[in-house]
């Protein structure tokens, strides 16, 4: 795949890469693997949130009276 991007972008990527001792198509590889790491971290989170235990109601009266007003 051939992308096109702004010279300075890709004066970065070769300095990051470069400093990671990897190939510039690599340091993309491990970002991008990174992203979708983070996602399914995120994802999974939400979901332990979800099941977390009883729904509470919220409204003005929640948080007036929570620590948080």
């Amino acid at each position: 795949m051939a992308i096109t991007i702004d010279p300075q972008v890709e004066e970065r990527l070769r300095e990051r890469a470069g400093a990671a001792g990897l190939s510039i198509a690599a340091y993309i590889e491990r970002l991008v693997d990174a992203a979708r790491s983070a996602e399914e971290e995120l994802e999974e989170l939400a979901l332990d949130g979800l099941v977390s235990g009883e729904p509470i109601e919220t409204g003005s009266a929640y948080w007036k009276r929570s620590t948080f007003a």
